[in-house]
């Protein structure tokens, strides 16, 4: 069962990538791809094929009008939309249509409101050709350019044939204003998804041109792929870092939004990672190089993102298939309005049957539905990533949809991953001396539980510590102050005879025990610390249709039931092996009413990921594996991000059915009036440029949208 796509994570490369699992990518300092893609093929499918060309090689590429053609297999008539009207920007892009504009307002003025004698015949079907010429002729051009590929029935070809028709039957005005408005609509959508594309832009904007490198005793700025691994650089305050790495300075403070949409500053220490594309906020750092710029997850963001387009999402690419076929029916039947009456009704009379005809061609124009709905898609991936999530397609924006059962692991997903005292208790000394004698022996050690400890009794002791011994499972032996103190387990104060209170037996959570000079002296509770916004995010889920929260975990069953119960999870299973955790989601999955979305942060939860039907990962902390597999990414490790996600996909599928609904609605209403001779082209052209224009207006609401 595979929930309506094949989803068995052969992540679909695009055309000419090598996928071999030995080949290693290599990417330039703008973090494209240079070994083995055709990035412009890339693009070209993603439909954002101007958003990684450098402006001056843009000049030279083969791009009419902002349309990016592709010439190799099946090509897409709709061109991407995004018509820069020969390439200008700015204020030059509008200056044809501003141009039309202004020409047909002073012929409709000197033909309805001011008497004269010179605006009649020639001159003013010259007048109203130069009207036409600015807007009309580089339609033209697209449509003879998909006539000489054999594509005879695009949007092009209707617009042209409508206006021609127009002017055939002395309707100059009707034939400049189709046309001008087509262009206005056109305009509007490039100026929509332009705006749709900034998100991404703004994460390609991250990319740090070079990198001063520790080299000789010198600092040299070199490009950041030319960087090895072990190697020392050094970012200034302000400047963004260019390659993962282990901080060497002391601690500074670092923006993250860029990778997770947070806006809080993080402050990183010493021995801790920094990751590319964070900025510097305090002071000059070093940091020793970990991953190669490659590999780096700013690399790795980037690379999901540039092939997220690709993947497009099953409404998109019906409405694709749908637009090729309903273009030719259209043209038919607005050719079956002009001929059919002859038969039929008894004063026939052609140029009036020929403008009905050309009013159903206006009206019947795809556009609105071809470019709304990918920029829909868009516009949610866009506001997906200023949230910190990553989705890798479209079609995972759908799936989050249908998803109903979210199964998650527990450790560095709903849990910090980190060990922190929880409780302190001693019968016999007061909490703040019994916690220093304990630390102070402890600190002796380098166990993750010796470390937790000794992090808690924050002042740092001055009681000598001597003669420390370590028995091998069981815990530390030693001499602190005079005293002697053991730490450890049950075992230890078992193995030394030594009775302690027996209720302590009964808590589920690890525990530590102590006993002074031979007497039971108390104990530490130690846990992995719920994120904080753990439980607000499984009452969100629930909200948003989730009908089943699972936790799986590889820590004992006692402890996984308790921090479930904790946080309202609904079913829990403990003490599984990465296998155990694959059986549960292919038991889960048995069931072919759940869709299951699976969350987690670590390499073992790979096979998980790539299993479950949307595979999300946890990106701040996640292993590559984990990123790699997954199909949506939380760069900021917030698991209330799932219902986040699940939002936006909601959001967006939304506003692509209102703009389906919209578009086939007044079109429908505008055809069977045209075809009754009751609309004229005027309301024609208002239906199709308003429709446009709204279902435009609807798509870019979600990037305002807050979730």
């Amino acid at each position: 069962m595979k929930h309506e796509h094949d989803h068995k994570h052969q992540h679909e490369h695009p055309p000419g990538v090598n996928t071999d699992a030995n080949h290693v990518h290599t990417y330039d300092e703008q973090g494209r791809m240079t070994c083995c893609s055709l990035e412009e093929k890339i693009y070209t499918q993603a439909n954002a094929k101007d958003l990684l060309i450098p402006k001056e090689s843009s000049k030279n590429t083969h791009n009419h009008h902002g349309h990016d053609h592709t010439h190799d297999g099946e090509h897409d008539h709709e061109h991407d939309h995004n018509h820069d009207h020969s390439g200008a920007v700015g204020l030059k892009q509008y200056l044809p249509a501003i141009f039309s504009l202004i020409m047909l307002l002073i012929g409709i003025t000197l033909d309805n409101f001011i008497e004269n004698s010179f605006f009649k015949d020639y001159f003013r079907l010259g007048w109203y050709v130069v009207a036409y010429y600015p807007v009309g002729f580089p339609v033209m051009q697209e449509a003879w350019e998909a006539i000489t590929r054999k594509e005879f029935f695009t949007e092009f070809t209707l617009m042209v044939l409508a206006t021609i028709g127009a002017f055939a039957i002395g309707e100059y005005p009707e034939g400049v204003a189709v046309m001008l408005f087509y262009a206005v609509g056109e305009l509007f959508q490039s100026a929509a998804v332009n705006r749709a594309k900034n998100n991404i832009k703004a994460l390609l904007d991250i990319r740090p041109a070079s990198a001063n490198v520790s080299r000789n005793n010198t600092y040299q700025e070199v490009k950041p792929e030319n960087v090895q691994i072990g190697e020392t650089i050094q970012i200034k305050a302000g400047e963004k870092v260019p390659l993962d790495g282990e901080m060497l300075t002391e601690s500074s403070s670092f923006n993250t939004s860029a990778l997770t949409g947070e806006s809080k500053p993080k402050t990183i220490k010493k021995g801790e990672q920094v990751l590319a594309g964070m900025l510097n906020l305090d002071k000059v750092i070093e940091l020793k190089v970990s991953k190669k710029f490659a590999d780096s997850s700013l690399a790795r963001i980037l690379d999901m993102v540039q092939n997220a387009t690709t993947r497009k999402a099953k409404t998109e690419l019906l409405i694709r298939k749908f637009a090729r076929i309903y273009t030719p029916i259209v043209f038919f039947l607005a050719l079956a309005v002009v001929l059919t009456p002859a038969l039929i009704v008894e004063n026939y009379i052609f140029s009036q049957w020929l403008y009905r005809g050309l009013i159903f061609l206006v009206i019947s124009c795809p556009c609105a539905l071809v470019i709304s709905i990918p920029l829909g898609y868009f516009g949610g991936i866009g506001a997906a990533s200023r949230n910190g999530i990553l989705f890798k397609g479209s079609n995972y924006l759908d799936l989050m949809t249908k998803v109903n059962t979210v199964v998650m692991d527990k450790t560095g997903t709903l849990t910090k991953g980190v060990f922190k005292v929880q409780k302190i208790a001693s019968p016999i000394i007061n909490k703040e001396e019994f916690i220093q004698i304990v630390a102070a022996l402890e600190s002796k050690s380098t166990h993750p539980i010796a470390k937790a400890i000794a992090e808690q009794a924050s002042i740092s002791s001055k009681l000598r510590v001597s003669e420390v011994e370590e028995i091998s499972g069981h815990g530390l032996k030693g001499i602190v102050d005079g005293k002697e103190v053991l730490v450890g387990n049950l075992k230890l104060l078992q193995k030394f005879k030594i009775s302690y209170d027996k209720t302590v037996e009964e808590i589920v959570e690890t525990i530590v025990v102590v006993s002074i000079d031979g007497k039971y002296a108390g104990y530490i509770i130690i846990a992995d610390e719920i994120k904080e916004d753990a439980i607000e995010a499984i009452k969100e889920m629930h909200k948003n249709g989730i009908n089943q929260t699972v936790m799986l975990s590889g820590d004992k069953n006692s402890i996984t039931q308790k921090v479930a119960k904790s946080i309202g999870i609904d079913t829990a299973y403990g003490d599984l092996l990465p296998e155990h955790k694959v059986q549960k989601v292919e038991e889960l999955r048995k069931d072919t009413s759940k869709v299951t979305a699976f969350v987690g942060d670590g390499i073992n939860d790979a096979p998980v990921l790539a299993l479950s039907d949307v595979g999300i990962a946890m990106g701040a902390m996640g292993s590559d594996a984990a990123i790699e597999t997954a199909d949506v990414v939380i760069q900021t490790d917030q698991p209330s991000k799932i219902a986040v996600a699940i939002k936006i996909g909601k959001a967006t599928k939304n506003i692509v059915i209102q703009n389906i609904v919209l578009a086939f609605a007044v079109k429908i209403i505008v055809l069977v009036l045209g075809a009754g001779g009751l609309a004229t082209m005027w309301e024609a052209v208002f239906a199709d440029v308003g429709v446009a224009l709204l279902a435009i207006l609807n798509a870019v609401r979600i990037q305002r949208m807050t979730f």
